[in-house]
């Protein structure tokens, strides 16, 4: 097959990228929203926290059951794809640029553009690799990023019934500025995280081809063909996703404490994160700390692997059938 042009290349990784990021954002958003309605939550989110800890308040949310009750009850099936449209709007440039940018650098390093050559890369050129191509893809699709937060993390009555009004209340009350509020932690946080996320599956898909070469050599097949299954990419996005949330997942937590610093909050959600709070992302996490217990740097850590693994799998699946699909059909 000719190895396509680069601006058909890009092309091919950009449209991919944003078909895998927008099927994987719609299936798992419940999830997120479950998710961010903990994050934001300064109370407890846990029974067992309320009384350990002598709390005589009462919290919006103790549990993913619980939650989702709440959430169905006051909200409706709709209340779980809150915010889903500024999040596609994130999501799909995001993998776009991510993906894009990531086969640029693999095509740096290895010399070539195609796909099977790039994991043949060193595991260091994997986590670096995936670690630039999320801070690109961060800073530019960050604002909707931002309004995704604000819109999954607000319930019934809404503070902000549209994302142009969410919009316009950010500009005015904190200027351009706030729609990057929280991309410092951001930032450090997608680092680790892309780099974890990229790299794993790089690995865990050199280990899957290694074992169907040695699968073949056992039962003295014909066919050499080591190409990971769908079943096998599904396994290696899913240990993927959950390895870079686990350990990512604090700093998490911190951007979205940043996101909704100020912003009005119904009172029956809880107290609401105050402005200037925050003097950086250090000053957060001791406080966070002070004020709620090292379990306060994992709230919903949950509902963010449960969906993180499937978000993994299904984002990496989609782009390696979507990516061979328009390379088939495009060259």
């Amino acid at each position: 097959m000719e190895e396509p042009g680069q601006l058909k290349r890009a092309f091919m990784d950009a449209a991919a990228g944003a078909i895998a990021g927008g099927i994987s954002r719609t299936v798992t958003s419940p999830l997120d929203v479950i998710k961010i309605r903990f994050q934001v939550q300064l109370e407890p989110t846990t029974s067992w926290a309320l009384v350990r800890r002598n709390v005589y308040g009462t919290s919006k949310y103790t549990g993913i059951l619980q939650a989702t009750k709440d959430i169905f009850r006051e909200e409706g099936v709709q209340g779980f794809w809150r915010g889903n449209v500024p999040a596609l709007l994130m999501v799909m440039p995001y993998t776009a640029i991510q993906f894009m940018v990531l086969h640029r650098l693999k095509t740096f390093a290895s010399g070539s553009s195609k796909t099977e050559d790039h994991i043949h890369l060193s595991p260091y050129w994997s986590y670096l690799s995936g670690a630039l191509a999320g801070c690109a893809a961060t800073v530019g699709s960050y604002p909707f990023d931002l309004l995704r937060t604000i819109l999954a993390s607000q319930g019934e009555p809404k503070i902000y019934p549209t994302m142009r009004l969410a919009l316009m209340d950010i500009v005015r009350n904190r200027g351009v500025r706030g729609l990057y509020a929280g991309l410092s932690p951001t930032l450090v946080e997608i680092i680790p995280y892309a780099g974890l996320q990229f790299g794993t599956y790089d690995t865990f898909k050199r280990w899957a081809m290694a074992w169907n070469r040695f699968r073949s050599s056992r039962v003295n097949s014909a066919s050499k063909d080591e190409s990971p299954s769908s079943f096998q990419l599904f396994i290696c996005g899913l240990a993927a996703g959950t390895c870079a949330k686990a350990v990512c997942h604090p700093l998490d937590v911190v951007k979205k404490r940043f996101q909704i610093e100020g912003l009005r909050r119904h009172p029956k959600y809880g107290a609401r994160v105050e402005p200037q709070a925050y003097r950086n992302m250090y000053d957060a996490l001791r406080q966070i700390v002070q004020m709620e217990g090292w379990a306060g740097l994992y709230k919903g850590i949950v509902p963010s692997i449960v969906k993180a693994a499937p978000a993994g799998a299904v984002t990496f699946v989609a782009y390696e059938y979507t990516s061979d699909w328009l390379e088939s059909i495009l060259t």
